[in-house]
């Protein structure tokens, strides 16, 4: 089946409820007297997004040749010359989410990993880095520990019923979880379908799904981002090198916020 013919920002396809940035275009003529056309801006905007990256095979062009600073926000890609990184230490970040979780163990208990099938991405390079630290501190603390791999798809919700149904059918020992990704909503919708509950479960991002999972104690762990404040910091960071030449710091490292739901209303980004 083809897919939809939509137009997003820089190939951009998180859904509404996965995306930590939302970046809307606002068609707006009303302004600009005897010469309609701005409305078309928004679209135009994101159809030449499309190619936008470092290099430009057309021009055999880099940004940094021309050294048009540029920042990374949620991931890093150390190999580049980036102005700066703002985000979490994604590995000190999984160990910390192994550390919560591990709290709750109890001697003969099995852990299950939902991944996502597409894993081995290059794109999905802060989940590998969350699971690098993960199983750090597990390889120190907990080394004869069972652990399950459970690949989950996307968006395919039936495919995934069918992946934890056999799951859980077949390892009725497994319940610690941890999703490394945004979409431990999916585990939690179908832990809620079924009537059932892990003894812990830790996810990421506070996504509305999750924030409801993490109040209803399907979730028990949500590991916030803070990605208004990455954007803030990020654009902060451009600005001060560009228009005040003030030196940036290289890497800024957000907090890593552990929510539940006894704190979970008391968390805000800005006021």
């Amino acid at each position: 089946m083809l897919n939809k013919n939509i137009e997003v920002f820089m190939g951009c396809d998180a859904s509404w409820e996965e995306a930590d940035t939302v970046l809307f275009g606002a068609p707006f003529d009303s302004t600009t007297s005897f010469r309609p056309g701005t409305r078309f801006g928004c679209g135009a905007i994101r159809r030449e997004s499309y190619g936008l990256e470092c290099y430009s095979p057309y021009q055999d062009r880099d940004l940094e040749d021309k050294k048009i600073p540029y920042a990374f926000i949620d991931f890093n890609m150390e190999q580049t010359h980036a102005l700066c990184y703002i985000g979490q230490d994604s590995k000190v970040s999984g160990y910390i989410a192994a550390k919560i979780l591990m709290r709750r163990y109890r001697e003969g208990q099995e852990l299950a990993l939902f991944l996502n099938n597409q894993k081995n991405s290059p794109a999905e390079v802060q989940m590998q880095r969350r699971l690098e630290g993960f199983m750090q501190y597990l390889a120190a603390e907990h080394k004869n520990l069972t652990i399950h791999d459970v690949v989950l798809h996307k968006e395919d919700t039936a495919a995934n019923e069918e992946v934890l149904d056999a799951f859980f059918s077949g390892h009725p020992k497994a319940t610690l979880g941890v999703v490394f990704n945004s979409r431990v909503y999916q585990v939690a919708d179908y832990l809620q379908k079924k009537n059932l509950k892990l003894d812990a479960l830790v996810g990421y991002d506070l996504l509305q799904k999750n924030v409801e999972h993490l109040k209803n104690g399907e979730v028990n762990y949500l590991i916030g981002q803070r990605p208004g404040l990455q954007g803030y910091c990020g654009i902060k960071a451009l600005c001060n090198h560009v228009v005040f030449k003030k030196p940036v710091t290289a890497v800024k490292y957000m907090p890593i916020d552990i929510l539940m739901k006894e704190n979970i209303d008391f968390y805000f980004e800005f006021e």
